[in-house]
């Protein structure tokens, strides 16, 4: 199995499927099942055979003839794809009732993220720690910022304040914002905002329930 040398710009979404597709071989791999053909993961991924070959193939050959895919080398050379050898430092904005939520979600270490400090307002919690990440002034993020260079933020504030913490943000060298806030931030081309809008979801919800009364 090889991973190719290939330049050519990979689509947003087939970036997005890969991790669909390493949930998928990380559970297989712990149920010891070794093999698992494309129309398989396709189908436990709701996709298409053709859609996972597409995907796979932006990045080498992983197909072995008349076996399918390695669950293992598979999922590791995903891994690799999406850089989880690695750990990330991360950090977060808004130590409110979902920033600290999301402070003491366990996952983010699990999946490779470190959140090494949250901001926010609020004397009362500024100094203080959730889940062992400090809380400090957000007046002092842009000092923080210089001396840390991180490239990732994760954004849990109102929508009030988010474009302009996200202005303040990018002129920091923040690159990648996973924005909770109710809004479509503005940003310059080259950072890339993921946008989790959960009062959005539930209303998609809502209108079916409804629909079908």
């Amino acid at each position: 199995m090889s991973q190719s040398s290939n330049k050519k710009k990979i689509p947003k979404n087939t970036i997005t499927r890969l991790s669909l597709y390493l949930r998928e071989l990380t559970r297989l791999e712990q149920e010891g099942k070794k093999a698992i053909s494309s129309s398989e993961l396709a189908e436990l991924t709701d996709l298409t055979d053709t859609q996972v070959r597409k995907d796979l193939s932006y990045f080498g050959q992983f197909g072995i003839s008349g076996t399918g895919y390695e669950v293992s080398p598979l999922k590791e050379e995903i891994k690799n794809i999406l850089g989880k050898g690695k750990v990330l430092d991360v950090i977060l904005i808004g130590a409110g009732n979902l920033g600290s939520a999301l402070l003491s979600y366990s996952g983010f270490k699990i999946q490779g993220f470190n959140i090494k400090a949250a901001f926010d307002i609020d004397t009362r919690k500024i100094g203080q720690k959730i889940a062992d990440v400090p809380i400090h002034d957000i007046e002092k993020i842009q000092d923080f910022l210089k001396k840390e260079k991180l490239k990732i933020a994760i954004l849990a504030v109102s929508a009030f304040s988010a474009q302009k913490i996200t202005d303040t943000l990018v002129n920091c060298g923040i690159k990648y914002i996973l924005n909770f806030a109710p809004l479509i931030l503005k940003v310059p081309d080259d950072v890339m905002v993921s946008n989790v809008d959960l009062s959005r979801e539930l209303e998609i919800f809502s209108y079916f329930i409804k629909s079908s009364e």
